[in-house]
């Protein structure tokens, strides 16, 4: 096994569920009927920020009726270190967006500086408006000013959280609840 693969195996053992399955799905289905009321007759694009927007954005997109296009976007501003800098797109969206509703779906918001460059980049590319819906919210006031989210799902402890998408070491993804690492 991998060290990092050991650390997640260990750190799984004793985190706390702070948000369970039937809390998600609720959420889940909450955030995918305000986005359809709010956006589901404008030919919108559902774009999946990668990785963790992957989880959320399917059991999410699975509950619309509508009909809308989906893409996904992979952005960071870390490149492998612990301070972000300017955007830097892996995956640029290859929908066009030009005129159209976008609807971001992600993981969490924690302080959301890379949210906030992926909407400003968005806007820039022509999109007639770009909203955001995210799982969870994590409680602390560190929020970048210029981030926008239209829709949350569920609020976390100001602590590190995994399952619905977000990672563990990169592990754990795919957990139906939210888990936070214990603390020490």
């Amino acid at each position: 096994m991998s060290n990092d693969r050991d650390q997640a195996i260990v750190a799984r053992k004793t985190a706390d569920c702070v948000v369970g399955a039937v809390a998600i799905d609720q959420a889940y289905r909450q955030l995918a009927a305000k986005i359809e009321a709010a956006v589901g007759e404008a030919d919108p694009v559902m774009l999946v920020v990668m990785n963790g927007g992957f989880v959320p954005a399917a059991q999410i997109l699975m509950h619309l009726t509508t009909a809308f296009t989906v893409d996904y976007l992979h952005a960071t501003r870390y490149r492998n270190t612990t301070q972000g800098g300017g955007i830097e797109w892996r995956v640029r969206p290859t929908a066009g967006l030009c005129g159209r509703e976008v609807v971001i779906i992600d993981d969490i918001l924690d302080e959301g500086y890379t949210l906030a460059a992926i909407q400003d980049a968005l806007r820039d590319s022509g999109a007639a408006r770009v909203r955001t819906a995210v799982l969870a919210e994590k409680l602390h006031d560190r929020r970048c000013p210029d981030v926008e989210v239209d829709w949350i799902g569920v609020s976390v402890p100001d602590r590190y959280v995994f399952g619905c998408g977000m990672d563990l070491y990169g592990y754990y993804r795919q957990l139906p609840a939210i888990y936070a690492v214990a603390e020490v």
